[in-house]
């Protein structure tokens, strides 16, 4: 082998390593949301630099097959193709845990169910609320906050939640898994202006053929990508949002596993998607999606003092806690419904506040809420990052100071 044959396999071996180590810190959840958030601080930087109009130009660069009417901006292929892989690996939780994991015994998932309708509904109230008051007229962002980011809500449990028992992380992972459902079926209904029933049927079909060949245990890349590609493509062109069809087929794959198999093949492609989605698809689509340039848009006093901003920021943190936190605390007294073993309604108190953290769905919709260039979606976005942070912050504190008061009443203390 020659010197330079050495020096590249050498070179692959390292890329390889740090591209593997990449990928094992992505697991930490906490290390997932750093680099999530990064993107965005690098964006939001950019954005209001000197040179902003260079982020202007790449995030507005069209790209793909005009013949095919995809000849999109940068950023619409982040939102609109990119994120149905994100969308794809929800696919595949969601049917986890239909099948195998907390969705499966509805008596015992009912209350975080329900949580989760109530944490949806808290949010869009305060939102029109705060329009309504405030006589802005502007009632296109209702649904901006409803989110609850899975992945930032739960590390902030497991960094400042120790000692709370595990009933609270199953709550939160039934009602963010819930919410998420919710959200996509809010996508699907509200965010379509018209729909070609011919593009959508075909779509239908191609993620059933999606299924029987992952049904079949067909699993070769070069088989099930090109389907996807085109289910995604057909559904784009129907007028839904094209990430319906990345949820339709990780729906689809098996979740229970078969003689012969180690893992089912829900966990196994998790397994491999899930290190692209999220240090890959979620900080692209988060680089893209946080880009607001507070400067040309009247600072961040005039966008913080927005209605249309306001209505996401309270939402966010208010909202949920009003519609989690208060409407359980009905169910209980109303019903025989019970929280799981060892949690009280204080426990769900600072869950709640923290379920606000809604961050990657919520700027999906910030999105699609208003049109691009416009000064509500500038501001509905800014609401999102102020929204989540406060969230993040007052649930952070919230957690902590419950945990404290849980461990000077434990037995021995």
């Amino acid at each position: 082998m020659t010197e330079n044959a050495r020096t590249a396999e050498r070179g692959q071996r390292e890329r390889g390593g740090l591209l593997g180590a990449y990928a094992r810190r992505l697991q930490n959840e906490t290390f997932a949301g750093m680099v999530l958030l990064a993107a965005a601080a690098l964006a939001l930087i950019w954005a209001n630099s000197p040179w902003r109009g260079t982020y202007e130009a790449l995030s507005g660069y069209l790209v793909g097959p005009e013949a095919l009417h995809l000849d999109l901006p940068i950023s619409s292929w982040a939102s609109d193709g990119l994120l149905a892989i994100f969308f794809f690996v929800v696919g595949l939780e969601l049917k986890t845990e239909f099948v195998t994991g907390s969705l499966r015994d509805l008596r015992r998932a009912l209350v975080p169910i329900l949580a989760a309708i109530f944490g949806m509904m808290g949010p869009a109230l305060v939102n029109t609320l705060v329009q309504v008051l405030s006589g802005s007229g502007t009632y296109g962002g209702w649904a901006i906050p409803v989110a609850t980011d899975i992945a930032f809500a739960v590390a902030v449990l497991g960094i400042f939640g120790r000692g709370f028992p595990p009933a609270v992380r199953t709550f939160l992972l039934t009602l963010a898994v819930t919410d998420d459902l919710l959200g996509i079926t809010v996508i699907a209904i509200f965010y379509t202006e018209q729909i070609h029933v011919l593009f959508l049927l075909a779509s239908f079909a191609m993620v059933a053929l999606f299924g029987f060949l992952v049904q079949r245990r067909r699993t070769s890349w070069w088989l099930l990508v090109p389907v996807a590609v085109v289910a995604w493509g057909l559904m784009h062109s129907s007028g839904v949002h094209a990430t319906i069809a990345g949820v339709l087929m990780g729906m689809t794959v098996p979740a229970l596993t078969r003689r012969g198999e180690a893992q089912a093949l829900t966990h196994r492609f998790g397994d491999r998607l899930s290190p692209w989605s999220s240090g890959l698809v979620l900080p692209v689509f988060a680089f893209f999606a946080a880009g607001v340039s507070v400067v040309d848009s009247g600072g961040l006093g005039g966008m913080l003092a927005d209605p249309v901003a306001i209505g996401v920021y309270l939402g966010l943190p208010l909202g949920k806690l009003l519609g989690i936190w208060g409407g359980v605390a009905i169910l209980l007294r109303l019903t025989r419904l019970r929280l799981g073993d060892g949690m009280s309604l204080a426990d769900l108190f600072p869950v709640a506040i923290v379920a606000g953290i809604g961050f990657t769905v919520s700027l999906l919709i910030a999105s699609l809420s208003f049109d691009a260039g416009t000064t509500e979606s500038a501001h509905a976005r800014v609401g999102v990052i102020v929204g989540s942070l406060i969230a993040a912050v007052l649930g952070a504190a919230a957690l902590r100071v419950r945990a404290r008061l849980r461990a000077r009443t434990l037995p021995g203390r």
